[in-house]
């Protein structure tokens, strides 16, 4: 397998470079968010609150970990489905979000509105949470702590395996596995 190396944040040169079916493995800084999260930044956004961390190039992981071990700096940190974080997608996009990690298809709108905003979707292993905790090296909450796990989490990873589903040109993995069938 012919893996790349990617470095957070993200920004547009490095976008656009990728294609549907690559793999990589990032290292940087992730946020955690599910739907819940989502939710409470939409809100934020529609009161003119402050936001719980810049989002400018920003890489999110639809994750909720569990509480980490003795030793680690992380539980099992597997991707939840990203379908349901689709209605929030425009929104995280316009605050300057470049990159979404989850498991499964997005919406059409959502793939439309990666190539409109210039974005990117990742997919990891779902049901390997625990390994892909081994990739997280430091993790520290951020924001709506009384979320318990769908709280937001700072994550430092190092060569975190994901693979490019959906890119800026309106590429899309899934599609192309299917037309080849």
């Amino acid at each position: 397998m012919n893996w790349k190396q990617l470095q957070t944040p993200l920004d547009d040169s490095a976008l656009e470079t990728m294609r549907a079916g690559e793999r990589y493995l990032i290292s940087g800084v992730l946020y955690t968010a599910r739907d819940r999260a989502h939710r409470r930044i939409a809100d934020i956004v529609e009161t003119g609150g402050p936001l719980p961390f810049d989002m400018k190039g920003a890489l999110i992981y639809y994750a909720g970990p569990s509480p980490a071990p003795p030793g680690k700096a992380a539980g099992s940190a597997g991707p939840t489905t990203s379908t349901r974080m689709d209605p929030f997608t425009e929104t995280m996009l316009r605050l300057g979000v470049k990159g979404f990690i989850g498991k499964g298809k997005r919406g059409t709108s959502v793939r439309s509105l990666l190539g409109e905003y210039r974005a990117v979707y990742f997919a990891t292993y779902g049901g390997a949470g625990a390994y892909l905790s081994t990739r997280i090296v430091a993790a520290e909450p951020v924001a709506f702590l009384d979320l318990g796990p769908e709280a937001v989490y700072r994550y430092e990873v190092r060569e975190f395996p994901v693979i490019v589903v959906n890119d800026i040109y309106n590429g899309d993995m899934y599609e192309s596995v299917l037309r080849r069938k």
